[in-house]
């Protein structure tokens, strides 16, 4: 099956729950939570319910169209599988973190920050695999003036940045045990190797030439 198809009718899905729900839900709902796993922000119902799957779509048009508007298509083209692959699963943690709202609001008592821990632990996962088979673009990846520039340094840059992300997966399923503020610093450092490889693809251009 098509996974384009497959994606949309994910994004149906969010819109088709949504309407489903609206009649049982509060009119106002709990749509965010703090690191203790408890409701700190709300919104009306309206919103609370269709907000998400309209991010959902416009990030779905967005990342469908990108591989039809980068300069350097052919290269996507190259893993395009495993981008479409990503893709699916992004649309799939938005449907997953809607489910968990729409449980919140209906009573459902359960930490809200290990809930959603597994999900983001495995969006760093397949964030792993598309940079090591990653190829040179302009919208996926490691994206720094040295890695575009050249061939060899984004492969170099990609495929740490794939064992880094890799290792914080791993890592980020002990937040399921140590709570979320584990998983919080755990982000933090993943902003800090983020920050890192971009000094590495500068480090390895100015090597080279």
């Amino acid at each position: 099956m098509n996974k384009n198809f497959v994606l949309w009718i994910i994004v149906a899905m969010s819109f088709a729950v949504s309407a489903w729900f609206y009649p049982k839900m509060p009119q106002i709902m709990a749509t965010h939570w703090g690191i203790d796993g408890q409701a700190n922000r709300y919104m009306d119902k309206f919103w609370g319910l269709f907000l998400l799957p309209v991010i959902l779509a416009l990030t779905a048009g967005l990342m469908t169209a990108i591989p039809k508007i980068d300069p350097l298509k052919n290269n996507i083209a190259k893993f395009r599988g495993y981008y479409d692959n990503f893709l699916l699963f992004v649309a799939i943690f938005f449907l997953y973190l809607h489910g968990l709202a729409i449980a919140w609001n209906m009573g459902r008592e359960f930490d809200m920050g290990k809930a959603i821990i597994p999900a983001m632990t495995a969006i760093f996962w397949f964030a792993g695999i598309l940079m090591e088979k990653s190829k040179r673009n302009w919208f996926i990846g490691i994206r720094t003036p040295w890695t575009i520039s050249d061939d060899a340094i984004w492969d170099k840059t990609n495929k740490l940045a794939a064992k880094i992300f890799k290792t914080f997966a791993v890592a980020g399923l002990a937040a399921i045990s140590f709570g979320a503020v584990y998983f919080v610093w755990l982000v933090f450092a993943l902003v800090a190797a983020s920050i890192y490889l971009v000094a590495y693809s500068y480090f390895l251009w100015r090597e080279k030439n």
